[in-house]
């Protein structure tokens, strides 16, 4: 039986798990965060790399070892499927684990579990991975974790759609196969890091010039109004209750901005909208100037309007640092923010189905960019700006209610939604597909079928197969082997250092093995004779007269 993995190897490359650099995406945050809760559960044991490149696994090596010494980072190599066997399952950071499930029929179809997760489904690349798992060899063993209700509804209609288009085009009684498992497991937060006691905040207003009469909005996040959240709605609410009530709001926008003509049109757009609203600007990228934005606030608010977000993590950390939320009715909001409790989820909408298939051709034809598709079709989200007004009116006028909403919203993400208690639910998910992996084979059915499944994805098999008749000849068992000698004199153990060969050098055989293959051949033989020789089966030793050949130190026998 299968082993039940407690945790899986982690594909890793660094980009993944960093949130270094100038443009931080809500992947890197959650990858990185995801890693922290990795090491924390691995506390004195083993946690696996599934990387590469060696440079990749040393990189793993120490981003374990900064979070935690005590955690032996281990490494996997990319071609070692034996080694994931072992191990049990695969965790990748992303949706598309299709090329994955095509590499593991080299080893078994049921050899080891996979474990995707969405981030935006947006994307064709996205879109695709969710449509295709019913195409693909990814078995009911395998997963895509959805992070939120609204993904898990997005990719059933996009393998409804996909069901479609296998009926057309190969009849209604076409076998749709199951796929890989869907469940739904919200992202994490380490809740510790976000704990802010009443000294730090009033420092971290003091820092920023905020009365004690000023009541501070707050926002987070990539500074970005056609692929985040478009941020009009927002600066007229505010300054309707500052000129309405005669208050001092402030609004914290904690970001960074991907050139010079989005800050001036943030800049232009408040200075325009929220006139009466003191408008303040901090580096999201610097983790101390973020620290500071979460002490200073009084509340948060972030109106998600995009097709690009499935999740949202700044809620979450915003009620970890407890302060109440004002959220759109969006995506992955809608699971994480309890209306009336930790805050208040503002009614959105959008036009019906049937409406968007200009954007969407224009999108697939090209004609307009990833990013267009995300503005033109946020610019199609209304949010209720007279519920906006009464609920922000209701935290602005009401610091009881604001304390009381953020201790609801602490408990609650502390309880559902800290990596400790989310990890937790990753592992019985990795445990539960091994079982379902174990079960499988019971079947005699399912027995026969695993063993029928191709060795190799289509497209993927040996080039010395797809390309083996654009050569004269092939070399094999009974192909004619002679010692050669080259004119300069070179023997393999120069030639191998040489950069016109060493470029191949890790598939190139030992200079031992070779010139043991050039001693047995001084008599001529065949490649068979020389396998038995040298301890060696068939096809390396052809691998090893190929290479032999193509340097002049050995001959073949060429066809007439």
């Amino acid at each position: 039986m299968p082993r039940v993995a407690g945790d899986a190897a982690i594909f890793w490359e660094p980009d993944g798990y960093r949130t270094v650099g100038r443009n931080i995406m809500g992947r890197h945050s959650a990858g990185r965060a995801y890693l922290q809760a990795a090491v924390a559960a691995n506390c004195g044991g083993d946690l696996w790399a599934y990387a590469a490149h060696q440079r990749s696994a040393e990189a793993f090596a120490s981003d374990v070892r900064t979070i935690d010494n005590s955690v032996t980072p281990r490494w996997c190599a990319r071609h070692r499927l034996d080694q994931l066997e072992g191990i049990g399952a695969l965790y990748y950071p992303g949706p598309d684990i299709e090329e994955m499930a095509r590499l593991r029929l080299r080893r078994r179809a049921d050899a080891y579990s996979l474990c995707g997760v969405t981030h935006t489904t947006a994307s064709h690349r996205a879109m695709d991975a969710l449509s295709k798992t019913i195409v693909q060899p990814l078995m009911p063993w395998d997963a895509i974790i959805c992070t939120s209700r609204a993904v898990l509804e997005t990719a059933r209609m996009a393998r409804e759609a996909e069901v479609e288009q296998l009926r057309w085009r190969f009849g209604a009684g076409v076998t749709i196969p199951e796929g890989p498992q869907l469940p739904v497991i919200p992202l994490g937060i380490h809740c510790d890091e976000y704990f802010i006691d009443e000294a730090e905040r009033a420092r971290a207003r003091a820092e920023l010039g905020i009365a004690a009469d000023e009541v501070v909005a707050l926002f987070v996040g990539r500074l970005s109004f056609h692929a985040k959240a478009h941020p009009d709605a927002m600066a007229q609410a505010l300054e309707a209750l500052a000129v309405e009530k005669g208050r001092k709001l402030a609004l914290i926008q904690c970001g960074w901005w991907s050139n010079d003509a989005a800050e001036n049109a943030y800049r232009s757009g408040m200075a325009d909208a929220a006139p009466h609203v003191r408008a303040l600007w901090t580096d999201g990228r610097e983790p101390a100037e973020q620290r500071r934005s979460w002490a200073a606030a009084d509340l948060f608010i972030s109106l998600s309007d995009n097709l690009q977000e499935t999740f949202g993590l700044t809620p979450l950390e915003a009620m970890a640092a407890g302060l109440p939320v004002v959220v759109s009715d969006w995506d992955g909001y809608k699971d994480t923010v309890r209306d009336g409790e930790d805050g208040y989820r503002i009614r959105t909408a959008l036009p019906r189905p049937g409406t968007g298939t200009m954007l969407a051709e224009r999108y697939e034809a090209g004609t307009i960019s990833y990013d267009q598709y995300c503005g033109f079709a946020c610019m199609l989200v209304p949010v209720d700006l007279a519920q906006l007004k009464a609920r922000l009116a209701v935290l602005v006028d009401d610091a009881a209610k604001r304390r009381a909403m953020g201790a609801a919203a602490r408990a609650r993400v502390r309880a559902a939604y800290d990596w400790s208690v989310v990890y937790g639910l990753y592992r019985e998910l990795w445990a539960e597909l091994g079982a379902i992996r174990g079960a499988a084979r019971a079947f005699t059915s399912v027995r026969a079928a695993l063993e029928a499944a191709p060795r190799v994805a289509a497209g993927r098999g040996d080039p010395m197969r797809y390309f083996g008749h654009y050569a004269s000849a092939q070399i094999g068992p009974d192909t004619p082997v002679a010692r050669a000698e080259r004119p300069d004199g070179l023997d393999y153990e120069r030639l191998r250092e040489h950069p016109l060969f060493s470029f191949a050098k890790q598939v190139l055989t030992e200079p031992a093995v070779a010139e043991a293959v050039r001693a047995a051949a001084a008599t001529p033989t065949n490649v068979a004779s020389l396998a038995r020789r040298i301890g060696k089966s068939v096809n390396d030793t052809v691998f090893i007269v190929a290479a032999l050949a193509k340097m002049g130190l050995v001959s073949i026998a060429w066809p007439e």
